[in-house]
């Protein structure tokens, strides 16, 4: 096995995408679900591992590039290092870092410019072509995320609940969720785990329903908050392209563009993930 066999991971809080090249076969793409040291412990994130990433590899992996939502310093990237340590002990060299370095690197391979997520949650940084210069936190799910997929699917769930949405909406979203009333919200909100993921669920509604104004208007005001609060509070944003990757970002990509050129915005990469730049950035 080649000593440059690489598994290069991009993680959020609800999926991983992985990448696995090495000894001359074709590069393979597989998915695993997310992982967040933020929510997950060592001995969780290594079942998830064996269940869920190993079967998928068909060699030996030398080098480890593990890209992660949680993971912003040594301290908080501990579990997912000693799980990827324990899991596949061929690995040489094993990095583990922050989602938004991953876009950075990803979206803006050795270019400077400003790189941006919105999947599951939202986040943002200044990219100068080697490091990440500056970052406007989010303040995470219940404080923040503005544009992201748990965030739109919250917006949409308060306004289902506070009998906000037309009417031919209301009714497509009960017929959709029947499960769903004010008790079961709050019990998903406030008592079980991952609320991010339980309310970015209700995302995938909206792109059904995106020709209507009131769906299209919720999307443009979440895109323009993620803007007024992240990006236009880096000074030079105008000088330099602004990229994105995510889901979220990728499926509303024109009302996203649309956002960016009504703030004189430089519209840069719109990708579903950063793992394609990824892989020419490390090989």
């Amino acid at each position: 096995m080649s000593n440059t066999s690489t598994l290069i991971a991009d993680s959020g809080s609800t999926k991983t995408d992985w990448l696995f090249t090495g000894d001359g076969s074709a590069p393979m793409q597989f998915q695993s679900a997310g992982m967040n040291p933020f929510y997950q412990n060592k001995d969780e994130i290594t079942a998830l591992l064996q269940k869920e990433v190993i079967p998928n590899l068909k060699g030996e992996v030398r080098n480890i590039f593990f890209y992660g939502a949680g993971c912003a310093d040594e301290k908080t990237s501990k579990p997912i290092y000693d799980a990827l340590y324990e899991v596949i002990p061929s690995a040489k060299n094993i990095e583990v870092a922050s989602d938004m370095l991953g876009a950075a690197r990803g979206l803006c391979g050795k270019e400077a410019g400003l790189a941006c997520i919105l999947g599951t949650g939202a986040n943002n940084a200044f990219y100068d072509g080697d490091k990440i210069v500056k970052s406007i936190g989010s303040l995470g799910f219940w404080l923040g995320d503005e544009g992201s997929g748990s965030y739109l699917g919250k917006n949409l769930i308060v306004h289902y609940l506070q009998n906000e949405l037309p009417a031919e909406l209301h009714t497509f979203f009960a017929q959709s969720y029947p499960e769903v009333n004010r008790l079961s919200v709050l019990d998903h909100a406030y008592k079980k785990p991952f609320p991010n993921r339980y309310f970015a669920a209700f995302s995938r509604f909206i792109p059904l329903h995106i020709g209507h104004p009131f769906m299209s208007g919720m999307v443009s005001r979440a895109f323009d908050a993620f803007i007024e609060k992240y990006i236009l509070k880096h000074a030079d944003a105008a000088r330099f392209p602004v990229h994105f990757t995510g889901s979220v970002a990728f499926y509303y990509q024109d009302i996203l563009k649309n956002e960016l050129l009504k703030h004189s915005l430089k519209v840069g990469n719109i990708l579903k993930s950063p793992l394609t730049g990824l892989m020419k950035y490390h090989l």
